[in-house]
């Protein structure tokens, strides 16, 4: 009886000792790497778009890695796919911030996907990279926008338009996704027109849903509209639309020398799937175009090629293209890096004040700057013309780097909000 108690006494205490050294040497394991969240739609309307987007972030981690990580440790993707359902980027976060305790999250493309992730990145105090273009009127302590502000990418489009080089457009169709991006650029550009003498009877303002792909209606009034005197339609379609879009406008023999369309959202990754012979001469805004040559971006092309290739990525083994978004991915993704490097560590809060005033040599060949304050690029602006390959001609660009305006001066308001992120 003493010796089974004594046994059984023994085998209690070897078991506990296992299951503390277990305890002990699994939190040790998981430490050896940090995990970095890709939110990122893989389904649904967005695939078209996004999919690309977790492919960089992809390869942007296996290049870190390559190189010893960061602080001596390895990046461990964290993949969610939340499918073009916008309440779901929601739950993936808080999944991606509580579950698998990522350290950052790299991610989302619409607006709407945004505003569902913001609350609950706020609330965990979690960190978001955000990489494509939007309306603005936001800022948000737990956010970094790589993409473009209205002022880096829709103003200066619409003035290339109305300037003589760009046909001197007296007449405007705003045709966008129904969502908050396109209805808050609009909005935007509206008040601009507006400021610049353009009257409400010559702005024609259109919606459609997500996965709209009926355009004989819309582009037969956009003819019609334009029968009134020179029009140019602003795009803000966003998603798999922009197929039969352009389909449509190629069917309707609406050329860019008639009625000139530019797009915020439509770039090489888009065209991919269309016949662009018709669509030569429409436009395109954008921070960076795979066209741009120089050493930078024919370095990054290659390596996205060989990447694409090594990989077997779907479209892009046979044919690889880079595009705006892709960069701003690239871009949030380094700088990030740096700012865990400068901060020694991955805490959130000293990784955001790490960041201010980072600089990375973008492919686009220019010195990308983190504005100090407001959690925004700075970024040069170029307009490229769509060419027969599906590729892009740039027809302008700014002299150099636009600071963001994140609170447009062309709403009522916005001149009274500080141009940093609001402690809460």
């Amino acid at each position: 009886m003493f010796n089974r108690r004594h046994h059984l006494k023994a085998l209690a205490a070897a078991t506990a000792l296992v299951t503390g050294s277990l305890l002990m040497t699994l939190p040790a394991r998981a430490a050896d790497t940090i995990k970095v969240g890709v939110l990122h739609s893989l389904s649904g309307t967005m695939a078209i778009s996004e999919t690309v987007l977790k492919d960089t972030v992809l390869m942007a981690i296996d290049e870190i890695n390559a190189k010893g990580g960061v602080l001596g440790k390895k990046l461990e993707p964290v993949v969610v796919d939340p499918a073009s359902n916008w309440p779901l980027f929601a739950e993936k976060t808080k999944q991606l911030l509580t579950q698998d305790k990522v350290s950052v999250i790299f991610g989302c493309w619409t607006s709407v996907s945004r505003k569902s992730v913001l609350p609950v990145v706020e609330e965990l105090n979690g960190l978001l990279f955000y990489p494509v273009q939007y309306e603005g009127e936001e800022l948000s302590k737990n956010v970094f926008y790589t993409g473009a502000a209205p002022n880096q990418q829709a103003i200066p489009a619409v003035d290339y338009l109305m300037s003589k080089d760009g046909g001197g457009a007296k007449r405007w169709v705003l045709l966008g996704t129904d969502y908050v991006y396109p209805r808050t650029t609009n909005k935007i550009l509206r008040a601009y027109l507006m400021s610049k003498g353009v009257k409400e009877s010559d702005i024609d303002e259109k919606y459609t849903p997500f996965g709209h792909s009926d355009y004989q209606t819309i582009v037969a009034d956009v003819k019609k509209f334009a029968t009134g005197g020179k029009t140019a339609v602003v795009s803000t379609i966003n998603g798999d639309s922009n197929v039969p879009f352009y389909k449509e406008l190629g069917n309707a023999g609406l050329k860019a020398k008639d009625v000139p369309v530019v797009a915020f959202s439509v770039g090489e990754e888009e065209l991919r799937g269309v016949d662009t012979k018709p669509l030569v001469g429409h436009l395109a805004a954008w921070n960076y175009f795979m066209s741009i040559k120089n050493p930078t971006n024919d370095a990054f092309i290659k390596k996205w090629s060989d990447y694409a290739k090594a990989k077997g990525i779907a479209g892009h083994k046979d044919k690889s293209l880079t595009n705006d978004p892709m960069e701003a991915t690239y871009i949030g993704i380094h700088m990030w890096k740096q700012a865990v490097e400068k901060a020694k560590s991955t805490d959130v809060d000293k990784v955001i004040a790490a960041m201010a005033g980072q600089t990375f040599t973008a492919p686009s060949g220019i010195q990308s700057k983190m504005d100090e304050k407001n959690h925004h690029l700075h970024k040069s602006v170029f307009i490229g013309e769509v060419k027969a390959d599906g590729q892009f001609n740039v027809v302008w660009k700014t002299p150099g780097p636009v600071k963001a305006k994140p609170w447009s001066p062309y709403i009522e308001g916005n001149d009274k909000k500080p141009d940093e992120p609001v402690k809460k």
